[in-house]
């Protein structure tokens, strides 16, 4: 019972940790320019692309994990991880693809809008980045798991307030020059420096 408790204690420290102290976005400035671009895409469901992005990096985890502990032997694995993380992401787009048919198959138009929006919750910086940082820190499969689930969170968490600060962002008070992308990073920037700083981090003097 002890062990069970401890596995969900680190898998909800480790999810957390990916939501908040390690976001995929605001900490790591994976998938930025992707955020950017769902933001300003009313046709893309944010909530659809999020489930589907967990999904993919829950399915993608363990694929990855098992890879890195089976040719991490080689002297030059480091070299070719990123192509064998880059298949693990497309062995886990086809298993999510055969899950929403599966799931859908009476529901066409369902399924379609949902398979519009998978590659790219697959195909991105931040699945890549959240593969390669379990591998790096060498966490361990419930670990990895709970931290890929974390990150996809994370990355809504990420897009909602993002969509937020848009409506804020539009204001006459905003100059000209500054409207559209450029506010909208300085915008993210400082969102990131806000929570490098809560986390625990100060700058070096």
């Amino acid at each position: 019972m002890s062990e069970v408790v401890k596995a969900c204690g680190v898998f909800f420290i480790y999810a957390v940790a990916g939501v908040f102290a390690q976001n995929a976005v605001f900490s790591r400035a994976l998938g930025v320019s992707r955020l950017v671009k769902l933001v300003d895409d009313p046709a893309v469901d944010t909530f659809v692309f999020g489930g589907l992005l967990c999904l993919v990096q829950l399915f993608a985890a363990p694929m990855a994990y098992f890879a890195n502990l089976k040719l991490r032997v080689f002297k030059h694995w480091a070299a070719f991880r990123p192509m064998v993380f880059v298949l693990c992401s497309m062995a886990a787009f086809l298993l999510v693809l055969f899950l929403t048919l599966g799931v859908f198959r009476d529901q066409n138009s369902k399924a379609k809008a949902i398979i519009s929006v998978l590659p790219m919750a697959t195909f991105n910086s931040a699945v890549m980045g959240t593969l390669l940082l379990s591998s790096i820190q060498s966490f361990s499969l419930l670990q990895a798991m709970s931290f890929a689930l974390g990150s996809g969170v994370g990355y809504v968490l990420a897009v909602a307030v993002v969509t937020e600060g848009q409506r804020k962002l539009r204001s006459r008070a905003v100059p000209a020059a500054f409207k559209g992308l450029p506010i909208t990073l300085l915008y993210i920037g400082i969102l990131s420096l806000a929570i490098y700083g809560f986390i625990g981090h100060r700058p070096t003097i």
